[in-house]
């Protein structure tokens, strides 16, 4: 069995991080796109060599040799589409974060009958770098963990780039649920939740301290998992050139690993006092190690590499972070 792709949204996203992938990967085919400007939609389709196209999301659902959905549209979309998929017996791959929030997210998981697949772009569980660093930790090579401290520093977006359409959806909270934290930060707290498991309690604090856009522009959190490990976390987009930082820390009893979640795929890893350096191939499409796993599991092949409750959890952090609201210890 072939799966037969349908993009819909296909924007800059899909043009190099997962777009390709889908033609790449064993049993896997791009056979439609949509996107509501024709000319763009058509462009696209050109140049990727896609034989349909389409303006309409649920013309290409409806398109009886398309048999699963990538939802690559901003995340206010997501819920109305990835529903109608399901609905119409298409397994469905929706980008991150899942939703505007976590009501959204949940009923799209309540969607999910047993007949049918929900998988949420969290892909970054599948590369390389991050499965090593679960490998390590499994193995304890910085003994037992005892806390991560997470730190992404920005300068914050210029007026010329606030006027750029890609932009301005990422910090209008009634289209992506937030600011850039919406959008960048499920990478980070995913990857927290894939090493290391369900969260106790979890809580934080926002701001817009620029005023810039409607969005917080400023977000501190902290977590507990549900192993003791407790996690802590600061997001600043409005920093100088200088203090940018993307930086994660992992404290154990014998040692510390850092990495970065956006940067270069290496591993500083320090044992007993002693460093070294683990570097890992840059990917070429950054979804496609993800996108293999996704089709194995719509195949019967695999497991879900990431599934939809998951995602709800993410959903949740996201939201017990920049509501100012504590979960406690009724996270769940």
């Amino acid at each position: 069995m072939m799966i037969n792709w349908g993009i819909i949204g296909c924007g800059d996203v899909t043009e190099v991080k997962s777009g390709p992938a889908f033609n790449k990967v064993p049993n896997s085919r791009l056979v439609a796109v949509m996107r509501r400007n024709q000319e763009k939609v058509q462009d696209y389709a050109r140049r990727h060599n896609v034989p349909n196209w389409y303006t309409d999301a649920y013309a290409l659902i409806n398109d009886p040799e398309v048999n699963a959905i990538y939802v690559a549209t901003p995340p206010l979309q997501h819920e109305e589409y990835t529903i109608a998929a399901l609905n119409a017996g298409k397994p469905v791959y929706v980008e991150k974060p899942m939703a505007v929030d976590t009501g959204a997210a949940q009923r799209m998981a309540d969607a999910v009958t047993p007949g049918s697949k929900l998988t949420v772009a969290h892909y970054r569980r599948a590369q390389p770098v991050f499965l090593k660093i679960k490998e390590l930790l499994a193995a304890k090579a910085i003994g037992d963990v005892k806390f991560i401290d997470l730190k992404y520093v920005q300068p914050a977006v210029t007026l010329e780039d606030l006027q750029k359409p890609g932009i301005q959806w990422r910090v209008d909270p009634a289209v992506a649920g937030g600011g850039l934290f919406h959008d960048l930060a499920p990478h980070q707290l995913d990857i927290m939740y894939f090493l290391f498991g369900r969260i106790k309690s979890a809580t934080g604090v926002s701001a817009n301290q620029a005023g810039l856009y409607e969005a917080d522009d400023m977000v501190a959190g902290t977590m507990l998992f549900e192993n003791e490990i407790v996690f802590q976390g600061l997001w600043c987009f409005t920093a100088l050139p200088e203090d940018a930082k993307d930086t994660c820390e992992i404290i154990g009893s014998r040692g510390k690993m850092s990495f970065s979640v956006f940067g270069a795929p290496e591993i500083q890893l320090t044992q007993d006092g002693k460093t070294e350096t683990l570097r890992f191939d840059k990917l070429q499409h950054v979804q496609q190690p993800m996108i293999e796993k996704v089709v194995q599991y719509f195949l019967g092949q695999g497991n879900n590499p990431s599934p939809a409750e998951e995602g709800v959890d993410v959903m949740r952090l996201l939201d017990a972070f920049t509501a100012n609201i504590d979960f406690g210890n009724d996270f769940y």
